[in-house]
């Protein structure tokens, strides 16, 4: 996406770091809108004997995912920049893959959205690493969103850790072989 320079940003701020800035939040801004999709889609996918407890897990987290959305567009919209929150948009400029289970057990999804959080929240601590000299108002909004994607992500997590405290999913190298891992480590408890 090339940077659009606004004509006007924040107080304290050149036209150049909003456009900077902005540029990061929209990156986020696609991450997340993503992130609330496919949590939807797996509270409409998940099956199994932990269907239930999982089905209403999702929806507080995409409902919360969908504040830090709104939250970002708005800061974007502030910094001067218009935020783009299209369809095409976030699929030209997403640069990892789309989620790819469906119909599947509730421990086969956490599996997945294990891998999806954490690509989720290393990247949002990336941005929040980039903001942090030069803007500290976006630079707390990223923070507070990662206290929450972090709790949302233990929440998951959960369901993963065995009493001693290993991940099934542990060394699982993307979403398809952390489903994989967490299905096969739920036969075998069962």
């Amino acid at each position: 996406m090339a940077r659009t320079l606004p004509k006007y940003t924040v107080p304290s701020l050149t036209p150049q770091e909003g456009a900077k800035i902005a540029e990061i939040l929209q990156r986020r801004l696609d991450a997340l809108n993503d992130l609330a999709l496919t949590l939807k889609h797996v509270h409409w996918n998940v099956v199994g004997p932990h269907f239930i407890a999982v089905h209403e897990m999702l929806d507080p987290q995409v409902d919360a995912v969908r504040l830090m959305v709104d939250a970002i567009a708005e800061r974007i919209a502030t910094l001067g920049v218009a935020p783009v929150g299209t369809p095409g948009a976030l699929v030209a400029a997403r640069t990892w893959d789309d989620y790819s289970i469906g119909r599947d057990t509730a421990i086969a999804h956490l599996g997945a959205l294990d891998e999806v959080y954490v690509g989720v929240i290393t990247s949002h601590r990336e941005a929040a690493a980039e903001t942090e000299e030069l803007d500290t108002v976006t630079n707390d909004l990223l923070v507070g969103h990662l206290h929450e994607l972090e709790l949302f992500h233990w929440f998951v997590r959960a369901h993963l850790e065995s009493a001693g405290g290993a991940l099934s999913t542990a060394s699982a190298d993307g979403e398809k072989a952390a489903a994989d891992k967490a299905r096969a480590k739920g036969k075998a408890s069962a």
